[in-house]
This record gives C-alpha cells, structure tokens and sequence, in this order.
C-alpha cells in the first residue's frame, strides 16, 4: 500500500484530512487508507473521536477490549506494536497485554476488567453471551457501558481488519504532513 502523498489529495480528501486532524490532532493508522474514501473517513471519524475522548469505561478496559482485537484479528504489526504500548502506559501490566495480543487465556482482579474481558472473548469467539455474564455486564457496566463495549469491538474489529488487509507494519508513523 502506498500513501497518497498530501499533493496529489483530491479536494475531498484534503478537506477529510484537514477533518482529522481537526478533531484528533493526527491522521493514524487506520485514517490514513480510509481517506481513500474520504466520505467513509468524515463518518468514522466521529466514532473514533468518541472512544478517545467521551467513552464511559476507563482507558485500561479500552485496551483490554483493543488487544483481545487484536489477538483475534490484527495480523498486521502497527495495530499490535502500537496497542502494546499503549495498553502497558495505560497500566495494564504487560503480561496481560502481551497475553491479549497473543490470544492466551487470562484474568483481572478488578471486576469490571474481567467481565469486559469475558464479554469481548466470548463475542469475538462467535458465542452466545450466557444470561449469567450479561447479567455481570449489566450490574457492573450498565447498559451504556456494555453499549460502549460491544460497539468499540466492532469498531475496532472494522480498524484491525484494514490494517491488516494494508499490512501496516509496526512503526509505521503516523501520517501528518500537514505538521
């Protein structure tokens, strides 16, 4: 995959760039190939800004359901080597994360980060979330934490995907000519 280099952006994707980075400061991983179809970045985009800045679980259980992602789906390096780093500053011990990524069994003391990690398993394993785990969402996250959730799975399962159909490799920088 090749870059479009910023002088030959159509008018529309000049103006889907300028977009984000507007609303995030930085055109990553992901962004830079949907500006392929900048219509299909504008409407992405505001999904991407929500898990950044206005999600309603913590920014560790964010990578939990990240790296179970990407232990499922990113083949590609840059989703794994970025989330890596930022699960472990996120203080996620890195044990865990590298267990994530590498699709390994694991556990959480915190309540919350275990039903999390439950939830996103078993959705991402294509099973039926029992009564009894729901009910544990339910309790611990509400039905707008469980909402954020399952969203952020797909979401981010849609993220790991073009990554890996590009197969962005780890350390690809994040494309910001306008710098």
């Amino acid at each position: 995959y090749a870059e479009i280099p910023p002088e030959q952006f159509s008018p529309q994707q000049k103006e889907a760039y300028d977009y984000i980075v507007e609303e995030r400061g930085m055109c990553p991983g992901p962004y830079r190939i949907w500006l392929q179809n900048p219509d299909l970045l504008k409407a992405l985009t505001p999904i991407g800004v929500y898990y950044q800045k206005k999600l309603r679980i913590s920014r560790q259980e964010h990578e939990i359901v990240t790296n179970c992602i990407n232990g499922k789906w990113a083949t590609a390096g840059y989703s794994n080597n970025e989330h890596e780093k930022i699960g472990e500053k996120a203080g996620l011990p890195a044990e865990k994360v590298q267990a994530l990524i590498a699709g390994l069994p694991t556990n959480f003391e915190d309540p919350r980060q275990q039903v999390i990690y439950e939830i996103t398993q078993t959705l991402i394993a294509s099973r039926h979330v029992p009564q009894g785990l729901y009910q544990r969402a339910i309790d611990l996250l509400g039905d707008a934490g469980l909402t954020d959730v399952t969203v952020l799975i797909g979401y981010f399962t849609s993220v790991s995907m073009t990554l890996a159909v590009y197969d962005v490799p780890a350390g690809a920088s994040d494309y910001s000519p306008y710098k």
